[in-house]
């Protein structure tokens, strides 16, 4: 079997040692290995939703700064807000609270 001249170098350099070692380790690296391609993807999209959560949650820190601080500069606002989130009352108060009924009862 006569093969074109140029296709000869090109098979003895797939035959080598060395070219058959780079492409075992490729493959094994790329698929086989603890950390591996598919590995890597998952960590980076791990990576940049931890990255998204973070400006959330400095965001949020803003947000909850300049509420703390409107209401420590007001008693009214604070009472208002302890009212409001926590039930609280003063003493010789009655707290009713008013649960809408549900459309399944």
């Amino acid at each position: 079997m006569n093969l074109p001249s140029f296709i000869s170098p090109i098979l003895r350099v797939v035959r080598s040692f060395y070219f058959l070692t780079g492409v075992g380790f490729l493959v094994w690296m790329l698929v086989f290995d603890a950390n591996d391609v598919g590995k890597q993807f998952d960590i980076y999209q791990k990576w940049t939703e931890l990255r998204n959560e973070k400006q959330y949650y400095l965001d949020n820190i803003e947000v909850v700064k300049k509420d703390r601080a409107e209401l420590m500069s007001s008693p009214a606002l604070l009472e208002k807000f302890a009212r409001e989130k926590y039930l609280m009352k003063r003493p010789g108060e009655d707290v009713f609270v008013l649960v809408p009924q549900s459309d399944n009862q």
